[in-house]
């Protein structure tokens, strides 16, 4: 199931690239004939996204390693690394260029010649109609993979910015070129606002993040469940991968129980808990329970 979860996002990751491509050219060519920096700045967008895109197409299949003797638990955060340089990427480089391109063109808006417009509008409209193929395929996934997920985001904020532009150019065909370098600025705020939350979320991942209370509930209920087992206590768990899980569990047996029955016990709990991680790692340790004083008076 990983298997078919990893192939399906590399498909999907590789239809955008594809889309990128043809995109960028498209509105790097307008932006010549029309000046229009709205233009500019979602082609720019879109030049980071091919660079980006590729980056996480090959983080995607460098995380189907499997575990080796230098990454005992495999490589599924190369997902994480490649999401946490990519949203690095989206403040450094796009954010920044159109806050330095756009700003000044508030002051010196009435300078600006336009030509082209309605040609410009035309490879808009087009643009969003076109990107929206890999976003509806990524959004329609039942999982994703970190770096699926970091295209996802990045794929909605192509499809704001690409709106911003359009609405700015219509003001500009209105008679309002302010709209230029103000639909610029909310493209680069769009993209910065989404690659902090993008980074913060994948420093998560990348630290060792649980995958929360009440994944950890069901886990210990269905150590309960086999034979034997007293009691399911120390429970501790990480992420290891986009969906992989390394899960660390303490259960207690009768005291006394021979080793073969405590290490059957133990392969049965092992076996249960799989049905919840495909894929992910978990070590059980058995211990003897603690006996149980019958005189209320003795401490």
């Amino acid at each position: 199931m990983i298997d078919m979860k990893a192939s399906e996002d590399m498909r999907s990751l590789q239809l955008t690239l594809g889309v990128y491509l043809f995109i960028f050219a498209a509105k790097l060519a307008i932006y010549f004939l029309s000046g229009v920096v709205a233009l500019y700045a979602v082609a720019l967008h879109t030049l980071s996204d091919i660079f980006i895109s590729g980056f996480l197409l090959v983080a995607a299949w460098y995380s189907r390693k499997v575990a080796d003797k230098v990454h005992m638990f495999g490589y599924g955060r190369a997902q994480n690394v490649a999401a946490l340089v990519a949203a690095t990427l989206f403040i450094s480089f796009t954010s920044f260029e159109l806050y330095r391109e756009a700003i000044p063109r508030l002051f010196r808006h009435e300078e600006s010649k336009y030509q082209s417009l309605p040609l410009v509008l035309g490879v808009l409209a087009l643009s969003m109609l076109i990107a929206a193929a890999p976003l509806y395929k990524l959004f329609t996934q039942k999982t994703r993979g970190a770096a699926a997920r970091a295209q996802l985001t990045e794929l909605v904020n192509d499809e704001l910015g690409l709106l911003a532009a359009f609405v700015g150019t219509l003001f500009i065909v209105w008679g309002y070129p302010i709209a230029d370098p103000l639909a610029a600025i909310l493209v680069a705020t769009i993209i910065a606002y989404n690659a902090i939350r993008l980074f913060s979320e994948n420093t998560s991942f990348l630290l060792g993040r649980s995958p929360g209370s009440e994944f950890l509930g069901k886990l210990e209920r269905q150590a309960l469940t086999v034979p034997g087992v007293l009691s399911a206590n120390d429970l501790r768990a990480e992420y290891i991968g986009p969906d992989n899980v390394h899960v660390d569990l303490h259960i207690e047996v009768q005291r006394g129980t021979p080793i073969e029955q405590a290490n059957r016990i133990a392969h049965e709990v092992e076996a249960r808990l799989h049905a919840d991680l495909p894929g992910g790692l978990c070590m059980i340790h058995v211990d003897p329970a603690e006996e149980v004083v019958s005189n209320p008076d003795v401490l």
